[in-house]
């Protein structure tokens, strides 16, 4: 009777270390599985601005500078999320390089208002816990969205806008310059042909409203910068900056700092940051309405942004472009008008610069 408890006891070990040593390779399996994912699915994209962006308007200098400087910002982020940082962070120093650059209208670039100043807005947002924050009409912040991250980060707010904001700024040690700083003579000759032609209005590229004249390429283009991303945690973030509309009157504010219109991430869809006429984008809730499609109706992030990008958006008269990332690393680069500065990075490295419809 022992002979045979013995021999069921010994079994009974063998069986439990069996299991454990199967247990113990399936969790480590699953570790590095994880660790496999989590390493495969990041990445980024950017854009510039959307509009009439023509080759036959483009020198072959201008091209290459903006290519140039489309490859440093993306090449920023890239290699913030390469080393493990957040798309957050990402996204941040991403979108501060187009705002120092005077080829975008964001920051440095920034368009003129009715009055002669440039007025900013910018916003971010996270998609793990849905936080965000935005300004609007600072005129004295080097990087807007780095106060709109201060905002979000540090305020219980979500957007702050004028002196007010300004002065958060300062109670937060960012760098403030004098307005001059923004200056740009190109920016400022558009505003001048604009009065010189005595329209009270914007100029667009189909019907006489505009978003944004570049003296550059000839026509008119949505300037605005964005950027979206996915780091190695599997978190998404988006971000957008603006110097809004040439010629704007009355504290215009266009759709960049407003959450949903033209930013939004949510880690169970995708990052978006949107480029085009503001007022559209801001009545479609355009940024997320691609994502509430993703999350309610099971479509992909390609299907929902050409359906809201090629059809709802231009149904209601308005028109421009998204770039966007999702869950999985998949992006989107979807826009209706003739170009859209635009670059994407994956995982490996692999970069891929547009501007015009190709």
């Amino acid at each position: 009777m022992k002979r045979i408890f013995l021999l069921f006891s010994l079994s009974l070990f063998l069986a439990c270390n069996t299991s454990a040593e199967k247990e113990t390779q399936t969790n480590e399996t699953i570790e590095t599985e994880k660790a496999q994912d989590s390493v495969e699915n990041f990445g980024i994209v950017i854009h510039g601005g959307a509009g009439t962006i023509l080759k036959e308007n483009m020198s072959d200098s201008l091209e290459q500078a903006y290519k140039a400087k489309l490859e440093e910002a993306i090449r920023t982020g890239h290699e913030i999320l390469a080393n493990g940082g957040t798309a957050i962070e990402a996204v941040q120093r991403t979108i501060n390089i187009m705002e120092n650059s005077p080829l975008f209208n964001a920051g440095k670039g920034a368009v003129f208002t009715n009055e002669g100043k440039n007025e900013l807005d910018a916003s971010i947002m996270e998609g793990k816990t849905l936080n965000a924050g935005a300004v609007s009409g600072v005129t004295t912040v080097k990087n807007p969205i780095n106060l709109a991250w201060e905002v979000m980060e540090n305020s219980e707010h979500v957007m702050l806008s004028g002196k007010g904001a300004e002065q958060f700024a300062k109670e937060r040690n960012l760098e403030i310059v004098n307005p001059e700083y923004f200056y740009t003579e190109n920016r400022f000759k558009s505003l001048e042909r604009l009065k010189e032609r005595n329209s009270e209005k914007t100029e667009l590229d189909h019907d006489g409203k505009t978003a944004f004249v570049d003296p550059f390429i000839k026509d008119s283009k949505f300037g605005t910068v964005g950027c979206a991303a996915l780091d190695k945690n599997g978190n998404l973030a988006a971000g957008t900056s603006t110097g809004g509309m040439t010629n704007k009157k009355w504290g215009r504010i266009g759709d960049a700092p407003i959450i949903g219109a033209g930013t939004y991430a949510n880690n169970k869809t995708a990052a978006i940051s949107a480029t085009g006429w503001g007022e559209f984008f801001i009545r479609g809730v355009v940024a997320y309405d691609i994502s509430a499609m993703m999350e309610y109706k099971g479509m992909s992030l390609a299907e929902a942004a050409k359906e809201v990008i090629q059809n709802k958006n231009p149904q209601l008269g308005g028109n421009g472009g998204i770039i966007a990332i999702d869950r999985n690393g998949n992006v989107s680069m979807e826009f209706n008008t003739a170009g859209m500065y635009r670059a994407k990075m994956n995982q490996d490295g692999d970069l891929e610069i547009g501007i015009y419809s190709e």
